[in-house]
This record gives C-alpha cells, structure tokens and sequence, in this order.
C-alpha cells in the first residue's frame, strides 16, 4: 500500500512547480485530478521537441509531470463548472492552485468557501510571492523569482558579472518539493487533530530557503557573497578543471579529501603536510595548490581522473551532458526513470522521473501514463452522479471536455 492511496487531490495547477508537486503525491498514490479551463489548457501541454505530442496537447513539458494523473477540463467561471467542482471537493482530502494572487476567491472559489463545504480539507496556495504582503497579487516565474530572490546575482564568473539565471528551473522544482512535503505534513498532522489546513506557500519563499546558508550568512554580515563562478576563493581543490579531453569538478572539502587529492596527483609531500593543519588554514597556500593542480591535470583525461579520485575518495566527476547521464550504470541501476506507456513513435519518452527515493515496500511508481485532455471526464462526473446526457450536454457547451484514454 503506497503512503497516499486512498488521498484525493484537486489540481488546479500549471507549468511546472505545482504540477511537479501533485506529481510527487500522484507517485506516492495518490488520486490526483487535474483540473484545467477546457478553451485554455496547462500551457506546457504543447510545449516539447515533439509537434504531434504538442498538436494532441500531450507535450513532452507536460507529460514530465502528468503521469499517474486523471484529466478533467472544467470552466469553473461557470454555474454548472462550480458546482461540479464544488461536489468534487466534498470528496476530496487536498486541493492544490497556483493561480496568481486572489483569482479563485473571487469566483467564490477561494479557502473560505471550500472549508464550507469540507472542513477537513487541505488548502494548498502556490503564489510567487504568497498570499500576504505588497507582492501578492502579482504574477511570476521560475526567471522571475531567480532575479528577485537574490539567486541569480549569486552566478556569474566575477563579482561585477552580469546577472546569470541557473539553467534549469530550479526554483520551480523546489517550490514543488516544499508543497508536497507541506501537504504531507498537513495530511499527517490531520490524522492527529481531524483538522484541515491552509498551506500559503510563496516562490519567493522557498527560493531563500534554497538558499539557507546564504541568506543566514547575508544576516550576519549584512552583505552577500558575490559571484566566483566555477573556482571557489580559496578552495582550490573545490573547483572545476579542464583535462586533457573536457571538464572535471572536484570537491576536496575536508582536510582527508584534499590530502587525498594532492597524492593522487603526485604530490605527496604537500598531501603529507595538508594533514597536519587545521581547515582553515588550507587558504593560506590556495594560490600555489592551484598551481600545482593545473599543472598535472592535463595529464590524463577526465574519465581517468575522476576514476583515481573517486578510488582516493575524493569527490570528482567528469562534466556530463544530459544524455551522458541518463545513459551511466549508475542511473540504470536505481529508481528514479520509469517506464510509462511509451510514446516515442511521436517523439515522446518511454520512461520518465518519478522520484529521488525509494521504499522497501510502496514506494514511488508511475501507475499510469499522462492522460489526454479530458480523458477522465466522463468517468469522473458519472461517479459524481451525472448522466450521460447532461454529461454531452456540458460538453457541448464548453462546460467541460470529453477526451479519451486511447
């Protein structure tokens, strides 16, 4: 039995951070429908490299975070569309929005409303900015939160480098993990009281809690770090280095690690000395160590490299690429790619990631493939009590979608 098997969770999410966080419930079992205006679907539904998956509104962005999930296409501007809803929330334990600032409360939508007609309900918000303060009715994205955060002035190659955005969307992603662990914690914590729970989660808020250590360090000194790019000032042996054939991060933290790192390149009596001081001190020689580090490190390739540190127990890894990556032994060997229906004939993955972890038992799984626009519909509002000719009747309003699982 999975930890959210009998959990039913209303998505009202889009693009990345809070699908990814129904995502993370749906693996864990959770039910999770996902609720969408039928004339203006998830925008990640026709975004990816494959044109036939983006035409059918299966796109590759979506999919990424849709597997395990039921589609339902619902205009909740309308009388019928909320009160649809509305039946579906006295079924449900959670609900889930990231719609900007109070959109749903003034459709009669919001947590007061919802707790009328299901006190025990979980209420999750996902705003860029939370719910309260000055902000909170404004919009934002993954880029746009990385600049106000202070998280993009943090990369670049010198102190005065032009602001530099981390390539992947990262905060969308941590957002997504604080929500599902905060509605996990909310389930948990109900089994205890029997209450429900407002959850006002903000962007914003989980990008400085991503950057815990520098933002409890900016309190301290009243200043931020600033930018140093790849080589750590200092830290010569916490940096990344060009081989005879590409790239190698190396990260000798400890005193072990860089005595370590110093041996295997040949030095010994500069690895022999380093185990005699103190951490802090390893700054004083950082120049010279950087020079003797780029003078051997060209010697071999990084493959060759990161295999003798890594037999040293030094921390090191050749810089991949994706696709290098999804491809190693080690990746093969856990969890964390699934097999889903496959829909590489249009272009589309046969496996997708599911999860950082693993269970001994009912542990994360993908338990069905993303679905179509509107593929659950029609199940889902018989379930709730409609008939089939009310059912085409909303369909054919716009009210609702009517799509298929095949």
């Amino acid at each position: 039995m999975q930890p959210f098997s009998d959990v039913r969770v209303l998505d009202l999410t889009h693009v990345y951070a809070g699908p990814f966080a129904t995502y993370q419930l749906a693996v864990l079992g959770a039910e999770v429908i996902k609720i969408e205006p039928p004339h203006c679907p998830d925008m990640t539904r026709d975004e990816g490299s494959s044109e036939a998956l983006n035409d059918a509104l299966t796109g590759i962005g979506y999919m990424a975070h849709a597997a395990g999930k039921k589609s339902l296409p619902l205009n909740l501007a309308s009388t019928e569309g909320k009160e649809i809803f509305l039946k579906l929330v006295e079924t449900a334990d959670v609900v889930v929005q990231n719609y900007a600032g109070n959109a749903l409360d003034r459709l009669g939508l919001g947590p007061d409303d919802l707790e009328k007609v299901n006190p025990r309900l979980i209420h999750c918000s996902m705003t860029g900015y939370g719910r309260t303060g000055p902000k909170s009715e404004h919009s934002a994205y993954d880029l746009v939160v990385q600049a106000y955060s202070g998280m993009m002035a943090l990369n670049g190659w010198t102190p005065d480098a032009e602001p530099l955005r981390v390539g992947a969307p990262i905060i969308d992603y941590g957002t997504g993990s604080q929500a599902a662990f905060a509605i996990a914690a909310a389930l948990f914590q109900r089994q205890k009281t029997g209450l429900g729970q407002r959850i006002d989660l903000s962007m914003t808020d989980a990008s400085l809690m991503m950057l815990t250590a520098h933002v409890t360090e900016t309190i301290a000194s009243g200043a931020a770090s600033r930018p140093f790019g790849n080589e750590q000032p200092g830290r010569p042996s916490n940096s990344v280095y060009e081989t005879a054939d590409g790239w190698l991060a190396l990260a000798g933290y400890t005193v072990p690690q860089f005595s370590a790192l110093m041996r295997v390149l040949g030095y010994d009596d500069r690895a022999d000395e380093i185990l005699g001081l103190p951490r802090a001190d390893l700054v004083l020689d950082a120049d010279a160590d950087r020079e003797r580090i780029l003078s051997r490190i060209k010697d071999k390739s990084a493959a060759v490299w990161e295999e003798l540190f890594n037999a040293a127990r030094v921390p090191a890894a050749r810089v991949r690429r994706i696709e290098e990556t999804l491809v190693e032994e080690q990746v093969s060997s856990r969890s964390v790619l699934q097999e889903c229906s496959p829909s590489s004939a249009k272009g589309g993955p046969d496996k997708l990631p599911v999860a950082a972890f693993s269970f001994v038992h009912g542990g994360p799984q993908i338990s069905a493939p993303p679905p179509a626009f509107g593929a659950d519909s029609h199940d889902i509002l018989t379930e709730l009590g409609l008939q089939d000719g009310e059912i085409q009747r909303l369909a054919n309003l716009g009210k609702i979608v009517l799509g298929s699982r095949t």
